[in-house]
């Protein structure tokens, strides 16, 4: 079946049943019935997958029911929580996601948490087909000695705390050291450089927290060192991360021009992202920026850097035995080249002094129930163009599906594809429509029955009224609420246990 003819095949089904001669085989008549069932589909998590998903069922299905689980009270996943406060831009999908919302035939229920309070199979039982878009909701490790000691942390975590994250909100990172280490080279890692350097008056017109404010306001960051382990022509991070970071006001760039002589010859035949992106940082390190810019570097405050062909082995402690004091890294050399280079040690040890990590190496899934299959090692939900292996019926998109990589037109040509998964499925019958399923009905009955108080997408459309006038009041877009329980207030008769 073609990617486009899943409207014009339920349309020929119906009309079939009405011209079955009889004496047709029972089983044909049962088969062409199902043109009247309503397709209930759930999916869980609400973030840029789960919406995506959700948008192209409802466009290219015009009866399917789709429900979204979320367990925060307010929706959005990362768009909300992972997009930086100074890419306003970006969050501009968020109204693309409301209208999906709000059509008649989507249902959203935060505060719901799949895998306690509602099982995947007690999904299953009241849909035809549940789609997992619960995105990567733990951090990698790095797995070497000191990597608990006070001062280190994720980005992840760090990202949560300036963002809003409930489960963040109570971080308070310790700033007071000057020199800072992010150990990574992606779109992250540079997210977070940049926030710890921006001036606080550029910071105040985004909607960052009022208590990270108050936090950046005393902080003694003046240099921040990013590190990764391969070479220039390996970063992760794209050009209008890197450009920004050029310009940040009051900060000067520190490239060490020894990493890219001679680096035009390697990128000649490279993709022209990869090579706009590596002749930039060449550029930042061998030219002359000019004068203006050369005169906005020389009074500078602050600085950034990147560290090439660096592999941590141990976060060093100080004499407390408590917080970090420095971090000791192998000198690393690659092995191949380009995307697939791999860095080997060369034996040789140096130490970076710092009183601040942050460590940017990748977020991670996690198994949301037993009965649903998952590849811990890999941290995604084994699937083929979405449709979860061994599991008729369970569909996964996003980062569950592929792994904590691209961003979100990256995300969304993924849902997409899923979502076109669950329709050839929905046509070809491979999804059973021969019984009546209860949907959401059946799953707010057992929520009722478990004391679940669900948010509807009209409740969080009153927590997001309240942050827009809290934050009108300090002249900022908004003022997050970070307390969970805060936000059912607005919303709900509750008392906080």
């Amino acid at each position: 079946m073609s990617r486009s003819g899943g409207i014009v095949c339920w349309k020929r089904v119906a009309a079939l049943r009405f011209l079955l001669p009889k004496g047709s085989p029972a089983g044909t008549k049962k088969l062409l019935s199902t043109a009247d069932v309503v397709p209930q589909i759930c999916i869980v998590g609400s973030g840029p997958a789960g919406f995506y998903t959700a948008q192209h069922l409802l466009k290219h299905h015009k009866r399917t029911r789709v429900d979204i689980y979320e367990k925060l009270p307010v929706p959005f996943g990362l768009v909300r929580f992972g997009v930086a406060p100074d890419h306003p831009e970006v969050k501009n999908v968020i109204n693309t996601f409301t209208q999906t919302a709000h059509s008649d035939r989507c249902s959203y229920y935060g505060n719901v948490t799949v895998g306690k309070d509602v099982t995947v199979e007690e999904l299953q039982k009241a849909y035809h087909a549940v789609v997992l878009s619960y995105g990567a909701e733990d951090n990698r490790t790095l797995g070497i000695p000191g990597e608990n000691l006070a001062g280190v942390y994720t980005a992840r975590a760090f990202v949560g705390w300036y963002n809003g994250l409930p489960e963040n909100r109570d971080l308070k990172p310790d700033l007071s050291n000057e020199t800072a280490v992010v150990l990574g080279h992606g779109n992250v890692a540079l997210d977070v450089a940049r926030i710890l350097l921006s001036p606080l008056e550029v910071l105040r017109k985004t909607d960052i927290t009022e208590e990270s404010l108050t936090v950046l306001a005393r902080s003694k960051v003046k240099r921040v060192c990013l590190i990764g382990r391969r070479g220039p022509l390996q970063v992760a991070f794209t050009i209008k991360e890197l450009r920004e970071m050029i310009n940040l006001p009051g900060v000067r760039p520190f490239l060490d021009p020894a990493d890219f002589k001679g680096i035009g010859d390697a990128i000649k035949d490279a993709p022209r992202p990869r090579k706009r992106l590596t002749e930039l940082m060449a550029k930042t390190a061998l030219e002359d920026p000019g004068e203006e810019l050369a005169g906005r570097w020389a009074s500078a405050s602050k600085e950034w850097s990147l560290k090439f062909l660096r592999s941590p082995l141990e976060v060093l402690p100080g004499t407390d035995g408590k917080r970090v004091r420095a971090i000791r890294m192998a000198v690393t050399r690659l092995e191949g080249s380009g995307e697939t280079a791999k860095a080997v040690p060369t034996g040789e040890v140096e130490e970076l002094m710092c009183g601040l990590i942050l460590s940017s190496i990748g977020y991670k899934s996690l198994q949301i129930d037993p009965s649903v299959p998952f590849d811990s090692k890999h941290g995604i939900i084994p699937n083929s163009l979405g449709r979860v292996s061994g599991a008729p019926g369970l569909y996964c998109s996003g980062w569950v599906k592929r792994g904590p990589t691209g961003v979100i037109i990256t995300t969304m040509n993924d849902s997409f594809d899923t979502a076109q998964s669950v329709l050839e499925d929905l046509q070809s019958g491979a999804l059973d429509l021969s019984d009546t399923k209860k949907g959401g009905d059946f799953v707010m009955s057992i929520l009722q029955s478990r004391g679940i108080h669900p948010v509807l997408f009209s409740d969080w459309e009153k927590i997001d009224a309240a942050e827009v006038a809290r934050g009108k009041l300090s002249g900022r877009p908004r003022e997050k609420i970070v307390d969970p329980w805060e936000m059912l207030r607005l919303v709900q008769p509750l008392d906080q246990p």
